[in-house]
């Protein structure tokens, strides 16, 4: 899930003492962005909605920046919510430019989207929101593919085709959620639809 937004000044930006700035081209050259700056701005902002900032970058595209963020949270994340967080963070870097000046120079583009199940699981949190999943990982120095029992703070609880082991945290590599295809035959009710097909045919 992703949602893109992009913001472009009118009129050049003010400074802090409230004079408005010349335009770029008659400016020295732009000092490169503070990554910390923006995340000092952008946590507190994604916490706040009630979600885990997994990760932040900042480039350049062109003369605009490209402001990008993953969020995720025990409940998944929403299309809607991947809205508000993107206002959210709009309206706080804007406040942070009244503020401070320019954090991010001219004109920029935020990203916002959620954490997919093709990245890494490295942390606590990444396994229990994880539980039930079949993962492949190298667990006390042997790659296995399990399916996740069970996660907690010192460890996780792995089935290694039929056998439970225990393995803590620090013994784990990272893991990488293996997709899973369901059959059609294993399909729940599956056969009783195929039977009532057949019927109204032969009617």
């Amino acid at each position: 899930m992703r949602l893109m937004t992009q913001r472009g000044r009118t009129t050049p930006p003010r400074s802090p003492d409230g004079r408005r700035r010349p335009p770029a081209g008659e400016r020295s050259p732009q000092p490169r962005v503070s990554k910390e700056r923006v995340d000092a701005v952008v946590r507190p902002v994604v916490a706040g909605a009630g979600y885990d900032l997994e990760d932040l970058a900042v480039s350049r595209a062109g003369r605009r920046h490209v402001v990008r963020v993953t969020i995720d949270g025990d409940r998944g994340v929403s299309l809607d919510d991947i809205a508000d967080v993107s206002r959210a963070i709009s309206a706080a870097l804007d406040a942070a430019e009244e503020a401070e000046g320019d954090l991010l120079p001219g004109e920029y583009e935020l990203e916002i989207s959620s954490r997919g199940v093709d990245r890494p699981l490295t942390l606590p949190r990444h396994w229990r929101r994880n539980v039930g999943r079949l993962v492949k990982v190298s667990a006390a120095g042997r790659q296995v593919t399990a399916r996740i029992k069970s996660a907690g703070d010192e460890g996780v609880t792995l089935d290694v085709d039929g056998t439970v082991q225990e393995v803590a945290h620090a013994d784990l590599g990272p893991g990488r959620v293996q997709l899973e295809f369901t059959h059609w035959g294993e399909v729940e009710g599956a056969d009783e639809d195929d039977e009532i097909d057949e019927e109204d045919e032969e009617r």
